[in-house]
């Protein structure tokens, strides 16, 4: 599938895996798509405020990557999500919900560690960092969007669409920036 994605959309993917090590998070999410996006420009047709949007990104994940949606279920159900948020960085620091899972070490990394080695693989930091479920999704949707319009080809337009196409924090955020599924279509497509 790779193979069909442009040079731009090529980018978007590696410069997701560098947004993920940097922010030394285990995995590569939804989130570090569209952040890659952002850092490309392929948003800026549309107006968007990237330092906004990841404001906003940062916001959700201080939240336990919690969206709209699921405070307002939680709220449903009389818990009131940004006293719980309050209370857990009260006790264990302010952003700990947001603090991104440890890489796990095993023995064979534990070892090279302490001789001093680098793992295998890892030439200044650039371990595999392997994409989450619902990142992989939105590669695979990127490409039945990219089949469903007759293109022959993925662009970074097809990954946005396949962003926006699935529900979550990413969608929500984007779509409280004036970014829906439509209007990207409709200005980046033309």
């Amino acid at each position: 599938m790779f193979e069909r994605f442009t040079r731009d959309a090529r980018s978007t993917v590696t410069g997701a895996v560098t947004e993920a090590r940097q922010s030394g998070a285990a995995t590569v999410t939804e989130e570090h798509l569209l952040l890659s996006l952002l850092a490309l420009g392929t948003l800026d047709p549309l107006g968007v405020d990237r330092t906004a949007v990841a404001a906003d990104l940062a916001a959700a994940r201080r939240r336990g990557g919690m969206s709209r949606a699921d405070e307002e279920a939680l709220a449903g159900l009389g818990i009131d999500l940004t006293e719980i948020v309050a209370r857990v960085e009260e006790t264990h620091g302010e952003g700990v919900l947001a603090t991104p899972a440890p890489r796990r070490r095993t023995l064979g990394t534990s070892i090279r560690s302490a001789l001093g080695r680098t793992e295998r693989g890892d030439r200044g930091g650039n371990h595999h960092v392997p994409f989450t479920e619902g990142a992989k999704k939105v590669l695979e949707q990127s490409l039945r969007i990219a089949l469903g319009r007759k293109d022959h080809h993925i662009g970074t337009l097809h990954l946005l669409l396949a962003l926006l196409s699935r529900p979550g924090t990413v969608a929500e955020v984007l779509s409280d920036h004036g970014v829906t599924y439509t209007t990207a279509e409709t200005t980046l497509a033309a």
